[in-house]
């Protein structure tokens, strides 16, 4: 397993942007596809983008997509998620999430991830 942190999170109004880091610890950083996900008060956790370990590959939630980019930087151990757009119903405590799987048709799945941060809170106002 990795360790994550997160950082980045804050309070914003409807219409900002944030940027999301998750700090891995460990050599292995590159062997692990990252995911990020999201859960609100009273809600389950939800999937919000993935990326593959070099980064060639990228998927998002629909309620995302065209908002928020997804990006790592494999010599920094780091992982990145762009918050453009924002609004109140992305209101949520952010948590990234590794798995050591190459392959997956489920990346959307919390099950497929075996690390994870323990989160840092997004709060967007109308």
């Amino acid at each position: 397993q990795v360790q994550l942190v997160e950082s980045g999170g804050g309070l914003l109004q409807a219409g900002g942007s944030l940027r999301l880091s998750c700090a891995a610890s460990g050599r292995t950083f590159s062997s692990y596809t990252m995911g990020w996900f999201r859960q609100a008060p009273g809600k389950e956790r939800e999937f919000v983008a993935a990326i593959t370990r070099t980064g060639g590959n990228t998927w998002y939630a629909d309620s995302v997509k065209g908002r928020f980019t997804i990006s790592r930087d494999n010599a920094k151990n780091t992982v990145y998620l762009r918050m453009n757009s924002l609004k109140p119903e992305d209101t949520a405590v952010y948590h990234c999430a590794a798995s050591p799987k190459p392959y997956s048709s489920r990346w959307y799945s919390p099950s497929e991830y075996d690390s994870w941060g323990q989160g840092t809170q997004v709060t967007v106002s109308s």
